[in-house]
């Protein structure tokens, strides 16, 4: 099976923390897992699959390499979603 590189913007809001619980629930197969938020929620951390994750700030270049993104809303979305 193919896995996906995946970016999550807003991963740390509501919406976020449900896309993680689905991508859980789903089993669905990533090889890279990218959560991404605005700079006050940057380091936060996250668990998905038993495996913790940092939340990183978004930025121009944190959609490289991506292959699937998803945008949970805001502001923050509304400025990146178009360069992604």
């Amino acid at each position: 099976m193919k896995k996906y590189n995946v970016a999550i913007l807003g991963a740390t809001g509501a919406v976020g923390t449900e896309f993680l619980k689905l991508i859980e629930e789903r089993d669905f197969p990533f090889a890279e897992l990218r959560l991404l938020a605005s700079a006050r929620s940057a380091g936060t951390e996250l668990t998905v699959k038993g495996k913790t994750y940092t939340v990183q700030e978004a930025k121009e270049d944190s959609f490289n390499g991506i292959d699937i993104a998803l945008f949970a809303g805001g502001s923050i979305s509304k400025e990146f979603a178009p360069i992604a």
